[in-house]
């Protein structure tokens, strides 16, 4: 794979041998947020790109912004299927490595969806680097009101994939796909149809790719008393995937850090593009200034 140029929306991070980050993004900072970092995560089955709208309004406050491509993501169902979660926050630890080398300074993550949890992962692995988490649709187990009554069944999984039945299957999204907003949701659910998973992710969820996730889940919920860097949750509060008990369980569980939760009136899971996008910009640009600063809680 040839080595991506640098484009108006940021330096492309490339590598020569792989393709598994030819979707990701730098955005350098100016000024006296440059020296602070902001790592964005994607969800499950998603992309760099649902990132986009956030990671620009970071950038116009000043901040150095990179939007990491997880493992397995942006290709096919068996590339995806093919990592585990801990590959997944591998990548985060190597998104967090190149950006706090941009910066020289510590970090703010924030993640959306599955990314959510895994920007705290970080957070329990890293409490000298990471300075702040943003959780927007934390996401730990997949409990909304769009959900078919069969995702109850994914306690399950596990025992499938040991007897090798469930590689190829998928849990099929179902509307209004995370999106309150129809003429937005129209434009995804296209891209989402058309193939391309680089531009909107792949449809439906593999099975065995939710396994990890809720492995990954349970490995970051039973340690939310590890997490010492102040917290920003922002969640739908009809949110369709993932229910805001989710939101709840960071507040309850995040004992040794200030947690600050937002409960949005009119989007649903995909708060940073939906109806409120602009509200989830600005809380977390006022968050991230607060920890540039030395004034977060």
């Amino acid at each position: 794979m040839p080595r991506e140029s640098a484009t108006a929306h940021g330096e492309a991070v490339a590598s020569a041998s792989s393709a598994d980050t030819r979707h990701e993004y730098l955005l350098r900072g100016h000024g006296t947020n440059a020296t602070t970092g902001v790592l964005l995560i994607h969800g499950l089955t998603g992309t760099p790109n649902e990132m986009r709208l956030l990671a620009k309004g970071l950038h116009r406050a000043g901040f150095t912004v990179l939007a990491v491509q997880l493992a397995g993501h942006c290709g096919t169902q068996d590339d995806l299927v093919a990592t585990r979660w801990q590959d997944w926050h591998a990548s985060v630890q190597r998104g967090a490595d190149r950006l706090a080398q941009a910066t020289g300074g510590r970090l703010v993550v924030c993640g959306l969806s599955m990314g959510a949890v895994l920007a705290l992962a970080l957070a329990q692995d890293r409490p000298g680097q990471v300075a702040g988490v943003v959780a927007l649709s934390p996401t730990f187990r997949y409990d909304g009101w769009s959900m078919p009554a069969y995702t109850r069944l994914s306690f399950l999984l596990p025992l499938f994939r040991a007897l090798g039945i469930g590689r190829r299957s998928v849990f099929m999204e179902q509307p209004p796909y995370g999106i309150k907003d129809a003429a937005l949701r129209e434009r995804v659910v296209a891209q989402m149809q058309s193939g391309d998973s680089a531009a909107a992710g792949l449809p439906g969820n593999p099975w065995w790719s939710v396994i990890e996730m809720r492995a990954l889940a349970a490995h970051v919920r039973s340690r939310l008393g590890k997490v010492r860097s102040p917290c920003l949750v922002l969640h739908a509060r009809n949110d369709d995937i993932a229910s805001a008990a989710n939101a709840r369980a960071i507040v309850q569980g995040v004992r040794h850090a200030p947690v600050e939760l937002v409960l949005l009136d009119d989007s649903y899971h995909m708060i940073t593009i939906d109806r409120e996008r602009r509200t989830v910009v600005a809380r977390t640009v006022a968050f991230a200034e607060q920890i540039a600063r030395g004034t977060a809680p």
